[in-house]
């Protein structure tokens, strides 16, 4: 009788090469290009504080304007650009990625300052500066019982018709002004804005330094406004409020206030002045 046949051994696999034995990749196969590109484009637009439009940064960073497009999309998506009218900025997710936290904790000062005058006074509060030849208004505090103008026309455009524009244009030297408004020309926002460029130079040259600026429906109809210029350094930089104009005699008192508040918090607002 035969005898039965021993059961099968399951075949077993074939030996893989170890890690070891495995030919060395040249580092270059191990790297990822949209990422790379990804990257040089969050480097280059954290290289520009008032923002870029795609095609700067793709001339900028080498890359064809297709591909920058796609990435540039790809990053606002996840949050590590924010576009605005057509320029780039480092998103909320970028912010996040800093280490040191400095940026965030300058403007948290800013930020706790103004909330605290504008609870204070009972107006709303800006914090404005001026660089690179352009108005940034940094930081808006108000309330829904006191919210803060409608930038309905652009603050970067229409620097002579805002008291935070005047007051920063007062600070700048004769040449600055004028290279400004050869940029951005005085132009009619209201039936109170000043007329033409040397009526708003003149009143420039007249306003006294570290001087309260006021204007009068200037910018907004039924609006007054007042800014507080602040210079620490070559930075000229502005806290500002503005009142309905039913208010406009409570203008002066509250611009007091804020000026006399702005003093005593000067050693940490100068630390702070460039958010």
């Amino acid at each position: 009788m035969t005898a039965p046949a021993a059961p099968s051994r399951p075949t077993a696999p074939p030996l893989q090469p170890s890690p070891e034995a495995a030919p060395a990749q040249p580092q270059s196969a191990t790297l990822i290009g949209s990422v790379q590109r990804a990257m040089r484009l969050l480097e280059c637009v954290a290289g520009h504080e008032h923002g870029a439009p795609a095609k700067q940064l793709a001339r900028e960073t080498g890359l064809a304007l297709p591909t920058a497009y796609h990435l540039l999309r790809t990053l606002v998506h996840e949050g590590y650009l924010r576009r605005d009218k057509g320029l780039f900025f480092l998103g909320d997710a970028a912010v996040r990625l800093s280490s040191s936290g400095a940026q965030q904790k300058r403007r948290s000062t800013i930020v706790d300052a103004l909330a605290g005058w504008r609870d204070a006074i009972g107006v709303p509060v800006y914090y404005a500066v001026y660089r690179d030849g352009e108005i940034e208004v940094l930081c808006v505090s108000d309330t829904p019982g006191n919210p803060a103008v409608e930038e309905w026309a652009d603050f970067r455009e229409t620097a002579h018709a805002h008291a935070i524009g005047q007051c920063l244009l007062s600070q700048l030297d004769d040449a600055a002004r004028r290279d400004h408004l050869d940029r951005y020309p005085v132009q009619s926002i209201t039936p109170y804005t000043v007329r033409d460029n040397h009526t708003l130079l003149r009143r420039l040259e007249r306003t006294r330094r570290m001087e309260p600026v006021t204007e009068r429906q200037e910018y907004a109809l039924g609006t007054v406004c007042a800014a507080i210029p602040i210079t620490v350094g070559t930075t000229a930089a502005t806290m500002a409020i503005s009142l309905p104009s039913h208010q406009a005699d409570r203008l002066m008192a509250a611009t007091r206030k804020l000026q006399s508040e702005i003093g005593r918090l000067m050693g940490s607002l100068a630390i702070s002045i460039s958010i």
